[in-house]
């Protein structure tokens, strides 16, 4: 799969776990630390790529401005020595919803999933 890690999570290790297991990864920061919401989401929807993200705006964006979407994973308070372990279930039991275009949100002990 291809993702797209917003700023807020562009932590090495989740980008070092991904690209380790096969996926194509691209780090929001690396090209533009300062970039919008806006954009992120036109960069991951041109290029097909999985957005990972803290960031809750996202949502106000697909849900209420209706913007098109390749799939969302948002990680919710939870600390970044958390997040591959958390990825890493995501990508084992919700690839299929993922490769639907999914809204995931990760918290501690919760996976939510709108399709």
């Amino acid at each position: 799969m291809k993702f797209l890690l917003d700023v807020c999570c562009s932590s090495r290790s989740l980008s070092e776990w991904l690209s380790g297991v096969g996926h194509d990864v691209r780090l929001v920061g690396a090209d533009d630390p300062y970039a919008s919401d806006e954009a992120v989401l036109s960069l991951a929807l041109r290029e097909e790529r999985v957005v990972i993200t803290e960031d809750k705006d996202f949502g106000e964006l697909i849900f209420v401005q209706r913007r098109s979407h390749p799939g969302v994973i948002r990680f919710l308070d939870m600390p970044v020595r958390e997040q591959v372990a958390a990825m890493e279930e995501v990508l084992r039991d919700y690839r299929g919803e993922l490769e639907s275009h999914a809204i995931i949100v990760v918290s501690r002990g919760r996976i939510r999933i709108r399709s």
